[in-house]
């Protein structure tokens, strides 16, 4: 059993836990996930895991439970004598907060990467981290691998001949510009302020759509505010002929759906770093899988190959 390699699936994405798996030709190893009367979570492997290479699944997006059910499951492996936990979070939760950007507020991404540390992980295995320098808020190694292979090979079989990528604000423009050259796309950027969490408001457009079709690239859709308004400015003032988006994070809170239904996006794209069962609701939204992605790193880590091949 030494150095085998086992996979875990908190409560968080446990379909995510069992697709990896099975392109492991892995079973998911059994762990109960019980809460006393109060609510207080309690975790127990049921299986042998001594000396092996352990692998957590669990995505930290709200709520909280998620980020202590992740602690709790990396500390019981380490308490049950596993070689190696790896902590795989295909959403990082808090990556909002990165800096001190007001007085008197916490460095949320900060924090969590304190706390997986001292939970016991060894490593850490994510995508497309919202702010990519939380890498360095670890003081353990961090597999910080990108969405770009499944969310590209969408859009490689669609004509590309008249299409534009446009980056919905600053912070996106070095993922925009990635996809637009992988794509042999023109690129655009839409200059934005935040005045407050979950509200912006577009300033100026910089680069030409006129007569085109665009493709909006970020890293998540929360409130899809910024992502409906940059559609807007798209259609109706920069002259494009259609808008599709794309995240790799579909958090989608609050009035997000309603607002994408009302939007005139014809198409949003999104991986399934976190569960979605709202397809219902909004027609519009086709999810693209990520598990392959993930089972790959999570070999190469294992067997201890070079993880940098998945970005050529």
């Amino acid at each position: 059993m030494y150095n085998e390699l086992v996979i875990i699936s908190g409560t968080a994405h446990k379909e995510m836990g069992e697709k990896i798996a099975q392109n492991l030709n892995l079973s998911l190893l059994e762990v109960e996930a019980t809460r006393f009367s109060d609510g207080e979570i309690s975790i127990k492997i049921m299986e042998n895991i001594r000396g092996t290479d352990v692998f957590i699944v669990q995505p930290t997006m709200p709520p909280a439970e998620n980020i202590m059910e992740l602690l709790l499951m990396i500390d019981a492996v380490r308490r049950a004598s596993c070689r190696r936990v790896t902590a795989v979070i295909p959403y990082f939760g808090y990556a909002r907060q990165d800096r001190k950007d007001q007085p008197r507020v916490p460095i949320g991404a900060k924090l969590m990467a304190n706390l997986i540390t001292t939970a016991g992980a060894d490593r850490v295995l994510t995508i497309d981290l919202h702010a990519p320098q939380i890498q360095g808020f670890f003081d353990l190694p961090l597999d910080h691998i990108y969405s770009a292979p499944v969310l590209l090979s969408h859009f490689e079989n669609k004509p590309t001949e008249n299409l534009a990528v446009v980056a919905p604000d600053v912070g996106s423009i070095k993922m925009a510009r990635s996809f637009a050259k992988r794509l042999g796309a023109s690129l655009a950027i839409i200059d934005k302020r935040r005045p407050k969490a979950n509200q912006a408001e577009v300033m100026n457009f910089i680069g030409e759509i006129e007569g085109q079709d665009v493709v909006i690239f970020d890293d998540m859709i929360d409130t899809a505010g910024t992502l409906t308004d940059a559609a807007r400015v798209c259609i109706e003032h920069q002259g494009a002929v259609s808008v599709t988006a794309c995240c790799t994070h579909p958090i989608l809170s609050g009035p997000a759906i309603e607002r994408l239904n009302n939007s005139p996006i014809k198409e949003i794209v999104v991986g399934n770093t976190i569960p979605f069962d709202r397809h219902h609701l909004c027609d519009k939204i086709k999810v693209l899988d990520m598990s392959s992605l993930l089972a790959d790193a999570i070999e190469r880590i294992h067997l201890e190959k070079t993880v940098s091949a998945l970005f050529l």
